[in-house]
């Protein structure tokens, strides 16, 4: 069984999480307090949930794991829709969500989809 920093899902998820703390330096205070530190928990929870379901025992227990990440990756795209909205991000940092987004999403369902219970 691959460890969970090998799969391609976790990997794209840390990418998006890092882009997200490494942008979060470039935004005022007001941004940082209020949307930023809030897309900050969301991106990292991603990861951090495929981790803990992929270290469960059950089948149950991973898939129900999977599928709150995919909450937050949810949660996170909401976020990053105010941010550019907002004139946060500039269409170049935004295309570098976009990129990322497009690869991860349809790989994260794939990925809970193939997570077979009972």
């Amino acid at each position: 069984m691959k460890r969970v920093y090998e799969l391609e899902v976790y990997k794209l998820s840390e990418e998006l999480s890092d882009l997200v703390w490494y942008d979060f330096d470039k935004w005022n205070k007001k941004v940082q307090n209020t949307v930023g530190y809030q897309i900050i928990r969301s991106s990292d929870s991603i990861a951090a949930n495929i981790a803990e379901g992929y270290g469960r025992y059950t089948p149950s227990d991973r898939k129900r794991f999977y599928i709150y990440s995919r909450g937050s990756f949810e949660e996170t795209k909401s976020w990053l829709r105010k941010l550019i909205r907002r004139k946060v991000l500039n269409k170049s940092d935004a295309s570098k969500y976009q990129i990322v987004i497009e690869k991860f999403g349809p790989k994260l369902n794939a990925f809970i989809n193939s997570t077979k219970i009972g």
